[in-house]
């Protein structure tokens, strides 16, 4: 990498400084998604004093972490809330300029030495929510002027910036932390109507998995993608109201069994449809389509091709992959190769041809998949 200092720049001047604050704080107070407006937050900043990078460290009081998604050309990073210049000032709720890192011991060469960079200048100043409390630390590194130090003027605009947009950047965080608790709901439901059958909470992780590389390489974007990843572990949870006799039985079911046992498909939906949220929204859709055929031979209404919604042919495939691969109480898991077959056979007769071709495309991602969140049996 270049040394960043070759960039030299003038200062900003006070009619471009507020043209870069009013265009961009009325790009964050639009935004909703809170990695979006961390980043909208960093690139106001780097405009604003003319920095090389800028990091927005958020506060996990729950894990004492700082944790960012936002550090330019950096991917996500996670460090002891005590680490480093930012820790200093989430400790201290001080902001802090620093003319030379590696002659101050508050710096950690940590990530100058995972990606290359070198680390000169650096001024970290707290951000807060209404109320006064910490949520983290604003962060920028490398003055891009001839003199490479950060002033007491860049500390002021930085910290303008962080107040214009500390109130869309608290409201969104508020969401992400309501968004995350449902999650975890939805994944703790998925995994109790995985148990009442007997199967372990790894099967609703891997089908999760399993739906977001599938999606993302029908061609959906990340954020569909992992829409849903989160709603699928809510596949079965219908089955909380199927008799433990029929969901357990290890030989054949009979003609009434299956009947009463299909009927999980409009249980989750009923259980899940009156909700507004996305997320559940997705989840009933998938729980009342995921056993529907390409064919029309599925059910529980006959649905078939497109007329089956996306969510549901992808859950679909993911969720026989992984039945076929694990024992149930009415079967030995399947050999890989047997399972590919039946794939292939049944493209377009159970599933969507287009993500059987898909499905194949993943396998070694889904093998590693399987690997990785395996139930202590392999298969080969």
């Amino acid at each position: 990498m270049g040394d960043p200092l070759l960039a030299v720049r003038e200062e900003v001047n006070p009619e471009t400084m507020l043209k870069i604050i009013f265009d961009y704080i009325a790009k964050i107070t639009a935004e909703k998604r809170l990695g979006h407006i961390l980043m909208l937050m960093a690139d106001m900043g780097r405009e604003m004093i003319l920095a090389d990078r800028c990091t927005l460290w958020l506060l996990d009081e729950e894990r004492q972490e700082l944790r960012t998604t936002v550090a330019h050309d950096v991917s996500e990073l996670r460090i002891p809330v005590d680490s480093g210049v930012a820790g200093h000032t989430i400790r201290t709720g001080q902001a802090v300029i620093i003319d030379d890192a590696y002659q101050d011991d508050r710096f950690h060469a940590v990530v100058d030495q995972k990606t290359g960079y070198r680390t000169r200048s650096i001024l970290v100043i707290p951000i807060r929510d209404n109320e006064g409390r910490l949520m983290g630390a604003f962060q920028a590194i490398n003055k891009m002027t001839a003199a490479g130090k950060f002033t007491q003027k860049d500390l002021e605009h930085l910290t303008l910036a962080a107040y214009y947009s500390g109130k869309s950047l608290e409201s969104a965080m508020l969401a992400h932390e309501i968004e995350e608790t449902q999650k975890e709901i939805i994944f703790t439901m998925g995994e109790v109507g995985e148990t009442r059958s007997k199967e372990t909470g790894n099967h609703v992780k891997r089908v999760a998995e399993y739906s977001k590389i599938l999606a993302l390489r029908f061609g959906l974007s990340e954020e569909e993608a992992e829409l849903i990843k989160t709603a699928s572990p809510m596949h079965d949870i219908g089955k909380v109201a199927i008799p433990d006799a029929i969901l357990n039985k290890p030989g054949k079911l009979t003609t009434d069994e299956y009947e009463l046992m299909k009927t999980h498909t409009t249980i989750g939906y009923q259980l899940l449809n009156n909700s507004k949220r996305r997320i559940l929204k997705a989840a009933a859709t998938i729980a009342i389509e995921h056993h529907e055929k390409w064919n029309g031979t599925g059910y529980p209404h006959g649905l078939q091709g497109e007329e089956i919604h996306l969510y549901g042919r992808i859950t679909a495939v993911a969720d026989v992959f992984d039945a076929l691969a694990s024992d149930r109480p009415y079967k030995k898991a399947w050999e890989l190769d047997r399972i590919l077959d039946l794939f292939r056979e049944e493209r377009g007769r159970h599933f969507d041809p287009q993500l059987v071709d898909v499905f194949f495309e993943s396998l070694d991602e889904i093998l590693e998949i399987r690997s990785k969140y395996g139930d202590n049996f392999d298969i080969c």
